[in-house]
């Protein structure tokens, strides 16, 4: 099974809420989708922030799963630190990429960049996962 069918095959219902889509998968690299619908957005039809934070979550949490060790029983997260630089519009796809910063035997730290079609920034999120 490749990384991106183990990915796939997990139960993650908040991202199935969200609509998160995920498209490549490595040990180095875990890519996702989100389509920016209006229940995701501000009254101004931008991204909410939780939105993106919830995106930026699922992809972390995605990539240190398929990183755990083979004794693991799974993951939580237990620190998220998020940098907003720009919006995205209601309509737009936007595409978050968590790679990694450290891989240990209790914790996995990711940073996810979530950036809109055009490439432009909107966030980067780093987040503490523990290892269970």
């Amino acid at each position: 099974m490749t990384p991106l069918d183990k990915i796939n095959a997990m139960k993650m219902p908040f991202a199935d809420l969200k609509g998160v889509t995920f498209t490549e998968a490595s040990a180095d690299r875990v890519v996702a989708q989100m389509l920016v619908r209006p229940d995701l957005c501000t009254l101004h039809h931008t991204i909410h922030g939780g939105a993106v934070m919830a995106l930026a979550d699922s992809v972390g949490a995605a990539a240190t799963v398929i990183n755990l060790p083979q004794d693991a029983k799974g993951t939580s997260t237990i620190e998220s630190k998020t940098n907003f630089i720009g919006g995205a519009k209601e309509g737009t796809v936007v595409t978050a990429t968590a790679t990694p910063v450290h891989r240990g035997r209790r914790t996995q730290v990711w940073q996810t960049r979530v950036e809109t079609e055009d490439g432009r920034l909107v966030a980067i999120v780093t987040q503490t996962q523990l290892v269970l």
